[in-house]
């Protein structure tokens, strides 16, 4: 507000009303980036307006202790809930995170103003990510290490989904692949293929609008030589940008850093083929680093990189410390090894042989 000479804010988008509200949720279709509430924010006061099928819930569930009053408006009456926005906002200087059609019109539009202020994790929002963190890969191990030959991808994702929403964690990102399309997608959607030497999960889960993002890799038996080949080298490359994601750097330092250990391992046109990850937090990615990105690491920041080659991958939640780096998603109930960087051990997730 300060630095926009505002006297108030507008915040609809799904992942700030969650940021502000410690982890209310204002959505009800998961694919809408826009609630069906939104916060009107003033020196003195935050109100949320909505309209009345959602107002009990709001008031009870997600706002509940927050000191902030729900104002609502019939479902059926557009003009109504217009009127409710235009004698809120009144002649104050107001800027919102994405427009909508009931506010009025000299409310500007500040997005990515917004969105920086989300970067930075409080002492809370860090307590609340390290349980969610180990919640989340605990539910992607538990229900990869119950695959089976003969199972589909379907069957697994139904377990994977079925485990994380038993703890209230939702699942933007569910991906699942056997055998060879490991090696062929690196987004691999499930499908109805069965499982019979070799598979992969990935999950993204949400909870009071934190993302975690972990991958798992298992096996049914020995696998070979070349597999093991190409994990370790995809491990070494993680476990370096691990390392690389130090304050003050800039995101591209640690791009340029994996680029040189991919070559290093022999696969060094491998990071074209997807993206690297970057910086997660109320959105799986914040940024997604690319070539160049000047903008600089900060402490008590969270990263999730993603470094791949055809037939592997891994992935972990890392939190930025003021000393060091901590990797928010190991449980010890996974196998790991260990990787040695700038005299820091970092631990990456083996292929598990069920």
């Amino acid at each position: 507000m300060e630095s926009h000479a505002l006297d108030a804010v507008v915040l609809a988008q799904r992942p700030n009303f969650a940021w502000y509200t410690a982890g209310g949720l204002n959505h009800v279709g998961t694919a809408d980036s826009t609630g069906i509430a939104a916060l009107l924010i003033t020196r003195e006061r935050t109100i949320c307006l909505t309209n009345n099928i959602e107002a009990p819930r709001l008031a009870d569930e997600e706002l509940a202790d927050l000191d902030i009053e729900v104002k609502a408006a019939s479902w059926f009456d557009e003009g109504a809930l217009k009127r409710l926005w235009l004698a809120e906002v009144g002649g104050l200087r107001t800027a919102c995170d994405v427009p909508f059609p009931a506010l009025p019109g000299g409310v500007c539009c500040l997005d990515t103003d917004f969105a920086t202020l989300r970067w930075v994790m409080t002492e809370g929002e860090i307590r609340r990510y390290r349980i969610l963190a180990r919640d989340v890969a605990e539910c992607l191990e538990v229900a990869c290490g119950q695959a089976e030959p003969g199972m589909t991808e379907f069957g697994l994702a139904a377990r994977i989904a079925q485990t994380a929403l038993a703890k209230g964690i939702r699942t933007p990102v569910l991906l699942v692949a056997a055998d060879d399309r490991i090696r062929h997608y690196r987004h691999p959607i499930p499908t109805g293929r069965v499982f019979e030497r070799y598979g992969m999960g990935v999950l993204g889960g949400e909870r009071h609008g934190l993302t975690v993002s972990v991958t798992r890799l298992f096996s049914f038996g020995p696998i070979d030589p070349e597999l093991r080949r190409k994990h370790e080298a995809v491990c070494r490359i993680d476990a370096a940008m691990m390392a690389a994601t130090r304050p003050g750097k800039a995101m591209g330092e640690v791009l340029a850093v994996a680029q040189e250990v991919y070559a290093q391992q022999g696969f060094t046109d491998e990071w074209t083929f997807h993206h690297q990850g970057g910086l997660t937090g109320y959105l799986g990615r914040e940024i997604r680093v690319a070539p160049g990105c000047l903008i600089a690491i900060q402490g008590h920041q969270v990263f999730a990189w993603n470094p791949s080659i055809a037939g592997t991958k891994s992935e972990d939640t890392l939190l930025v410390g003021p000393g060091r780096n901590e990797i928010l998603s190991l449980t010890g109930g996974w196998p790991t090894m260990p990787f040695a960087v700038q005299g820091q051990q970092y631990c990456r997730c083996c292929v598990r042989e069920l």
